[in-house]
């Protein structure tokens, strides 16, 4: 069997799970256990996957989907307690009275204030929160959405304090092959995802610092009175700086201390 068929046959659960949701709308309550029978099925006829580690990783599954939920609920949370205790209509007067400035506000507050929440909470929380501030500030709303989606970029690797990594990665890399592997380096897993964190924080760090100044021009190119690409293109050296502010910390954090705090610590040295 070819490589590229079996790396076909690994991609068919995500392809799978997107092509009903996205695709046909059906529901993830539907889409999801279709996929996990599919996903069962191939790992037991293709991959030769005994039954009992089957079960084992369904019910490893289930335990990773509680701590996963326990942090969006803690996110919602946070957002309900900001909302009814009149919090985010502070933390909105407070914004709207930095720079009246669309571009600067965007800097501001979509991508630094949203790489900080995209780092405390994750799962697309910036845009739950980010989107209807920014609404409120008086964007379009179809442009604060599509704001809110572009800060889903460099911070997420690392947010919900380093999920992806710790989780994600950790827990698709314990396998006894790369176990194995690892021992034969004389290196243990938590040394190989600091190697991890230092790559992955170098080249989100790079595409990091040109974010700030293509979310402006993305603004105002379809949303600006002008429909002008180089209107966003004069807040050149602002946009850099915003981006340099957060990528800089962002870069020294995973270098440094390991994949928890980077969006966190970057998002807050630069709204600082």
């Amino acid at each position: 069997v070819s490589l590229g068929f079996l790396a076909a046959l690994a991609a068919t659960p995500i392809l799978i799970a997107g092509t009903l949701i996205v695709g046909f709308r059906v529901e993830a309550r539907t889409a999801m256990p279709v996929t996990y029978v599919l996903t069962a099925i191939i790992a037991v006829i293709i991959w030769g996957m005994p039954g009992a580690s089957v079960v084992a990783a369904s019910i490893q599954g289930l335990f990773i989907t509680f701590d996963i939920l326990m942090i969006i609920f803690g996110a919602i949370l946070l957002l309900n307690t900001l909302k009814y205790s009149g919090g985010l209509a502070v933390i909105r007067n407070g914004f709207s009275q930095v720079s009246p400035d669309r571009r600067v506000q965007v800097i501001i507050i979509c991508w630094l204030f949203g790489s900080f929440i995209e780092g405390a909470s994750g799962f697309g929380t910036p845009a739950a929160i980010v989107a209807p501030l920014m609404v409120a500030l008086g964007f379009p709303a179809i442009c604060a959405v599509m704001l809110g989606m572009m800060v889903q970029s460099t911070p997420v690797t690392f947010g919900a304090v380093g999920t992806p990594i710790l989780v994600g990665v950790r827990g698709g890399l314990d396998s006894p092959e790369v176990l194995r592997s690892l021992s034969s380096s004389s290196m243990e897993m938590q040394e190989y995802l600091h190697v991890i964190t230092a790559n992955v924080v170098t080249l989100h760090a790079i595409a990091g610092t040109f974010m700030p100044l293509l979310m402006c021009m993305m603004m105002t190119r379809f949303f600006g009175a002008k429909k002008s690409w180089s209107e966003g293109l004069a807040i050149l050296p602002f946009a850099i700086f915003g981006g340099l502010a957060f990528t800089v910390p962002y870069y020294l954090t995973g270098i440094f201390l390991g994949p928890e705090f980077p969006s966190i610590l970057g998002a807050l040295v630069g709204m600082a």
